[in-house]
């Protein structure tokens, strides 16, 4: 089990409820035709880290203007990409995200007054498809002691969990093909097995500002300015 130092910063940049949602990032038909696509070339994995670093679509995904003006209202207008994953989970796949915060892993350590995380939906995202699910307010118990879950069936990864689990419920916050959700970096979320009949693609994408995290070990970020003249 990870410990984990106090943040020290009451910042609710996201409000009381710890996330917005739904905040439009592309159209229903280019979203739409770009799922089609993912599919198409997309491995047997599950997980595909910082393809922004890659893929031109995923570059072209980050910058975009709605996404980049809802992000700059909340945290500034100086803003680069620190991390990104494209997460798909096909028609039957019993592939989940076990209940974790994205501010914090043993590499890095985010500000919640700098960084947020906001979560693309390329196709849409249902309850029977696997939605984001959220424990509303969990943010403001600032981050929380976590650990390596199990490996799930056909993947090798050993994400990151809460280490004492969670007594709140959770919310499903479902999204149109085209929407996004942004979320406060502590916010304490989850996501459950696709067992719908379509494939549930979305992109997670970590931002901050200046000085925006703590570095807990190895080397530093490797970071993508989106916006402003201080990077």
């Amino acid at each position: 089990m990870r410990e984990v130092p106090a943040s020290g910063n009451e910042a609710d940049v996201c409000g009381d409820r710890g996330y917005l949602a739904p905040v439009t990032w592309s159209t229903p038909a280019e979203a739409i035709a770009l799922a089609c696509e993912l599919v198409g070339m997309a491995g047997p994995g599950n997980i595909t880290a910082n393809p922004h670093l890659s893929r031109d679509w995923v570059r072209r995904a980050v910058t975009c203007g709605r996404v980049v003006s809802a992000v700059t209202a909340l945290i500034g207008p100086d803003i680069a990409v620190e991390n990104t994953f494209l997460v798909i989970k096909r028609p039957g796949d019993q592939f989940t995200v076990p209940a974790h915060q994205d501010g914090i892993n043993d590499r890095i350590q985010l500000d919640p007054a700098r960084s947020v995380a906001v979560w693309l939906a390329v196709s849409e995202a249902t309850a029977a498809s696997g939605c984001l699910e959220i424990a509303v307010g969990s943010h403001r118990g600032g981050y929380l002691p976590y650990r390596r879950a199990e490996a799930a069936a056909g993947d090798d990864r050993r994400p990151l969990t809460l280490a004492k689990g969670t007594s709140g419920s959770f919310t499903p916050v479902p999204l149109a093909t085209g929407q996004a959700c942004v979320l406060d970096v502590r916010l304490v979320h989850r996501s459950g097995p696709n067992t719908g009949s379509a494939p549930r693609i979305g992109l997670n994408i970590r931002y901050v500002a200046p000085g925006g995290w703590t570095l807990r070990a190895g080397p530093g970020p490797h970071l993508l300015p989106v916006a402003g003249d201080r990077w």
